[in-house]
C-alpha cells in the first residue's frame, strides 16, 4: 500500500524521457513551414492544414486506449521515438507534398501509440503526487518542442531542408536506451485485462459532462497556445525577422513552456486545480495581447518567457484531473481525452490559419485572445476538490 502511494523518481524519470525522445522529432513541423510554403508556394490555410494532418489520427485514441490491454505497450514505447524520428527526417527530401501528408498522418499514428498509454503508466508510477508526476511527463515533451526547433534548424543550416534525414540516427539510438531504461519497469500492469462491471458506452456516458467541460477548456486555450507555436514562425518572418530569430523565439517559448508545466503540476496538486486553471486561462489572452504590440521591440523575447510558462500549463493539470477518474477504462477515458486535446487542438490551429489568409495574423491574434475568455465558463462547470 505504501508503495502505491509513493512517487517513483527513477520509473517517472525513465517515461518522461521517451516522451522528451519522441516529441523532439515530432516537433519538427511547425520550423519547417516558412521553408514549406515557400517550398510548395502554400497558403496560410495550406499550412495550418499540414499541422491538423499531423494530428487526424488522434481521432484513433479512444481505440488505441482500449488496444492498450491487448498489445506490448513496453514495445510501442520503446519503438514509437524511432518510428516517428524516421517520418519526420525524411519530410525535407520529399519532393512532393502529398508525400509530406502520407508522412505526417503515419507519425501521427505512431505518435497516437506512444500518447495514450504513457500517462497511465505515469499515473501508476507517481502515487499520491499525481499532479507532480504529469509535471515531469509533460516537461519531457515541453523540453522536446523547445530542442526541436533548434535541432531541425541546426540541420537546415549544416545540410539544407534536403538534408534534414541525417538527423535520423539520434532517434533511432534513442529507442535503444530506452530498451535499457525500461526493462525493469512492469509497463502493461495497470492495463491488465479485468473483467469489467459495465460496459465501454457506459463508462463514457457517465463521464460526459466531464469531457464536455475538459473539450471546452482545450478548445479555447488552444487557440492561444497555436497561436503562438504553429504560427510564431510565420508571423515573425513576415514581420521582418529572420528564419533563425523565428525558431529561436519558438524555442523560448517551447523551454518557459516546459519550467511551466513543472510548476504548475506540483502547485495544482496544493492548492487545488480548478484554481490553477482559473489563473493560467485568464493570464494567457492578455499576455497574447501584449506580445502583438511587442512582437518588434525588445521586450518580445522576455514577454515569450512568460508567455510559455503560462500557455502550456493548463495541460498537466488537465491530464492529472483526467487521472483521477476512478473508471475501470483508464486507457479509453485518456484516449478519449487525448483525441480532444489534439482534435480541437487542430481545429483551433485550422481556424487561425483561415482568419489569417483574410485579416492577417495580427488581427487575427488579438481575436483569438478575446475569444479565449470563454474558457474561464468551462473550468467553473468542472466540479469542486
Amino acid at each position: 500500500m505504501a508503495e502505491e502511494k509513493k512517487f517513483l523518481q527513477g520509473k517517472v524519470t525513465a517515461i518522461s524521457f521517451a516522451h522528451f525522445v519522441h516529441d523532439v522529432y515530432s516537433s519538427f513541423l511547425a520550423p519547417l513551414l516558412p521553408l514549406l510554403v515557400e517550398k510548395f508556394s502554400l497558403s496560410l490555410s495550406a499550412a495550418g492544414f499540414l499541422s491538423v494532418v499531423q494530428r487526424f489520427p488522434s481521432l484513433l485514441n479512444p481505440f488505441v486506449g482500449l488496444l492498450a490491454e491487448r498489445l506490448p505497450i513496453r514495445y510501442i514505447l520503446i519503438m514509437a521515438p524511432a518510428l516517428t524520428a524516421t517520418l519526420m527526417s525524411l519530410i525535407g527530401i520529399m519532393p512532393h507534398i502529398t508525400l509530406i501528408i502520407l508522412l505526417l498522418i503515419t507519425s501521427g499514428i505512431s505518435g497516437s501509440f506512444f500518447h495514450v498509454p504513457a500517462p497511465i503508466m505515469i499515473k501508476r508510477v507517481s502515487g499520491d503526487r499525481i499532479g507532480k508526476g504529469m509535471s515531469y511527463f509533460m516537461l519531457g515533451g515541453e523540453i522536446a518542442r523547445g530542442v526541436g526547433p533548434l535541432y531541425v534548424l541546426g540541420g537546415i543550416s549544416l545540410w539544407g531542408l534536403e538534408g534534414t534525414y541525417r538527423l535520423l540516427p539520434l532517434g533511432l539510438l534513442s529507442s535503444v536506451s530506452l530498451f535499457f531504461m525500461f526493462k525493469n519497469i512492469p509497463i502493461a500492469d495497470e492495463l491488465k485485462r479485468k473483467k469489467k462491471k459495465t460496459g465501454a458506452m457506459n463508462a463514457v456516458k457517465e463521464q460526459l459532462p466531464f469531457f464536455i467541460s475538459i473539450g471546452g477548456i482545450i478548445l479555447f486555450t488552444s487557440l492561444v497556445k497555436r497561436a503562438l507555436t504553429s504560427f510564431l514562425p510565420i508571423y515573425l518572418t513576415h514581420n521582418g525577422s529572420s528564419l533563425w530569430m523565428a525558431g529561436i523565439a519558438l524555442s523560448v517559448v517551447q523551454f518557459s513552456g516546459a519550467a511551466g508545466n513543472l510548476f504548475t503540476g506540483t502547485l495544482s496538486d496544493k492548492i487545488g486545480r480548478r484554481k490553477t486553471l482559473l489563473l493560467m486561462s485568464g493570464l494567457a489572452p492578455l499576455l497574447l495581447v501584449l506580445f502583438v504590440y511587442t512582437a518588434d521591440t525588445v521586450f518580445a523575447l522576455p514577454l515569450l518567457v512568460v508567455i510559455g510558462l503560462v500557455m502550456f500549463a493548463t495541460t498537466p493539470v488537465l491530464l492529472a484531473e483526467v487521472n483521477t477518474i476512478n473508471s475501470e477504462y483508464a486507457g479509453l477515458i485518456n484516449g478519449i481525452f487525448m483525441t480532444l486535446n489534439f482534435v480541437l487542438g487542430a481545429i483551433a490551429m485550422l481556424l487561425i490559419g483561415i482568419f489569417g489568409d483574410y485579416l492577417g495574423l495580427k488581427t487575427t491574434y488579438l481575436i483569438t485572445a478575446a475569444i479565449s475568455f470563454f474558457s474561464l465558463f468551462f473550468v467553473f462547470r468542472l466540479p469542486q476538490e
